[in-house]
């Protein structure tokens, strides 16, 4: 399953558009099994850390009762095997149904002695200036936790895998809730590293418009705003998901990792008050836009209307001069055309002269 892939600018906007405002939560866009299913075992304790890699999800039994906890990192879904999965660790047939579906809202379930969240891991890609989405599914039960990845590629839980090998460390030194809190965490500040690019993008959007405002820096402004409204659905959600599991009174989550949580609802609060305030710098940024266009067209309406008058003398001369009557002034005159053109010449820089002294322009 390939990313999501949402660009910022481009010609992607009528697209874009379409995924943002239309969406069916009753109809699961079909998901394209990936060849083979990654799965990563993790055991763990304050004084060892064992890591296999390439376990078939029948294998995955064999860890399940253990005394040390345990962390299966599966990347890639394959109905199968998540079903294999789901069956040895009791996961119920509905939250397995969520795992293997596509365009969920961020949510937490609690459901038969596990705990499931899904949220969203996001990506920017400064090269391509598109941001990227992969759906993850994390379950947290007694002594273990599973994330479901849809793959590999651009894995943000390799800095928790990394923490882990450190056995000072304390998700070495706590439970499996202290992992469970670990990699939501995770996903929570790396909102922020998004929208610290997306503010980037809209200072760059911001300079475009009072440089050289334009029909692509209109389209520009409306797709970034798509993505603020598609960052800003994914990152609400989270602060209802994490003060559901503070608010919860599972086992599962020992009293002195609810602490934790409540460091990670602040920090969600804040990106989606942040995430609120981006929002509002795009109306602004349309607002800008709109100015610019009207500042731009009134300069030139003005030089047209300064060309206007200046030519106006010499429209009336040359029509005053252009009558057919027998008898006119200067008609007869050999100088008369030399000066009719230079009354129509100092006519315009006469005015010319007022027009400055006034500040027209």
């Amino acid at each position: 399953m390939r990313k999501k892939k949402r660009k910022l600018f481009g010609a992607s906007f009528l697209q874009a558009k379409t995924r943002v405002l239309h969406v069916n939560p009753t109809v699961h866009p079909a998901r394209t099994e990936p060849e083979k299913t990654h799965i990563t075992v993790y055991q763990y304790d304050p004084l060892s850390l064992n890591i296999h890699r390439s376990v078939s999800a029948q294998d995955c039994e064999k860890y399940r009762d253990g005394n040390t906890n345990l962390w299966i990192n599966i990347d890639g879904l394959r109905q199968d095997d998540i079903s294999t999965i789901s069956q040895i660790f009791s996961i119920h047939p509905l939250l397995t149904e969520d795992i293997m579906s596509l365009g969920q809202r961020p949510k937490m379930d609690e459901m038969e002695g596990v705990f499931y969240v899904l949220m969203y891991m996001m990506y920017f890609d400064a090269e391509t200036r598109m941001l990227e989405t992969e759906q993850l599914s994390i379950v947290l039960g007694k002594n273990f936790v599973i994330t479901f990845q849809e793959e590999s590629q651009k894995d943000l839980l390799r800095i928790v895998s990394d923490k882990l090998g450190n056995p000072a460390g304390k998700i070495r030194q706590n439970g499996s809730d202290y992992l469970f809190y670990s990699i939501i965490d995770l996903i929570v500040d790396n909102y922020f590293v998004i929208m610290e690019r997306l503010g980037e993008s809209i200072e760059d959007l911001e300079e475009d418009i009072v440089q050289q405002a334009n029909t692509v820096t209109l389209a520009n402004i409306n797709s970034l705003r798509k993505e603020m409204i598609f960052l800003k659905r994914n990152i609400s959600p989270v602060r209802e998901l994490v003060g559901n599991i503070m608010r919860s009174d599972s086992e599962l989550i020992e009293e002195k990792t609810e602490k934790y949580f409540k460091d990670v609802y602040d920090h969600i609060v804040q990106a989606s008050e942040l995430s609120e305030n981006y929002r509002d710098m795009m109306l602004n940024l349309h607002d800008l836009y709109l100015s610019e266009l009207n500042l731009k067209m009134n300069e030139v309406m003005k030089v047209m209307a300064i060309v206007t008058c200046l030519l106006a003398p010499a429209t009336v001369i040359g029509g005053i001069f252009g009558m057919n009557f027998s008898t006119m002034p200067w008609l007869d005159n050999q100088f008369g055309f030399w000066m009719a053109v230079g009354v129509m010449f100092v006519i315009p820089v006469v005015m010319i002269w007022v027009f400055k002294r006034r500040g027209w322009f």
